[in-house]
């Protein structure tokens, strides 16, 4: 398990992505800078990043908690889901009759719905599904997912093998 700072993928945090057309949080060249130490590094201690961006150890706190209270970005344990327990993750596909943000917000409130995006192309949303198991993706899907008003249809991917999963997309 390691550490790692994901900017946040969810609706909740859209204002750091409406900073470039000046809806959200303006984000300095010092945040990107403390943006990218640490995404390098999650647990770099802050004196560290204060001596590589100019700023002292509680200048860097104060904005790495204003970063955290805006929703720019999340410190949390990415961890390999085979090794707590999930034995299997898919990606589905769904296509929606209807009000795409209500299907969205539904199979965002479930837990096992890890990543929920509306898309353009043959899906209108792709919800990546970590799970314990096939049964238990099984009931996620056909019980769940399936059962969420709007939903047309879902085709599922199942990952075989992970092969590469980072966070390190630096900034703009």
């Amino acid at each position: 398990m390691h550490s790692d700072v994901v900017a946040s993928r969810s609706a909740e945090h859209r204002d750091s992505r409406e900073s470039r057309t000046g809806g959200g949080p303006q984000l300095d060249a010092v945040s990107l800078a403390i943006i990218e130490q640490l995404q390098e590094d999650g647990r770099r201690p802050y004196a560290a990043i204060g001596k590589a961006v100019g700023l002292s150890e509680a200048a860097v706190r104060q904005r790495v908690q204003k970063l955290l209270d805006q929703g720019v970005m999340q410190i949390v344990a990415v961890t390999d889901p085979l090794t707590v327990g999930f034995r299997r993750q898919a990606m589905v596909g769904v296509n929606v009759e209807g009000d795409v943000e209500s299907v969205a917000d539904a199979l965002t409130a479930m837990s096992e719905c890890e990543y929920v995006v509306m898309t353009a192309g043959s899906f209108d949303l792709m919800v990546e599904i970590v799970c314990e198991d096939d049964d238990h993706l099984l009931d996620v899907i056909n019980r769940r997912i399936r059962a969420v008003p709007g939903v047309r249809s879902t085709e599922s991917f199942v990952y075989l093998r992970l092969k590469k999963q980072t966070y390190m997309w630096g900034t703009r």
